[in-house]
């Protein structure tokens, strides 16, 4: 995946992240849930395009 792609989509997610948080009115928790959750499946997203996921899935122990 080109590193222009994966500028843009984080991009993209971060400004959606940073509307709904300002434009919607939600409870705060409801909102750190909704943060915690966006950022967890950004990061793992991420950790599948660089193939560190992968690899950690071929671990045993």
């Amino acid at each position: 995946m080109p590193l222009l792609t994966i500028l843009i989509v984080l991009v993209f997610t971060g400004l959606a992240l940073w509307l709904i948080n300002t434009y919607i009115p939600m409870d705060h928790k409801i909102k750190t849930i909704l943060n915690v959750v966006v950022v967890i499946v950004v990061i793992v997203w991420l950790l599948k395009v660089f193939g560190v996921f992968g690899y950690l899935m071929g671990v045993h122990v």
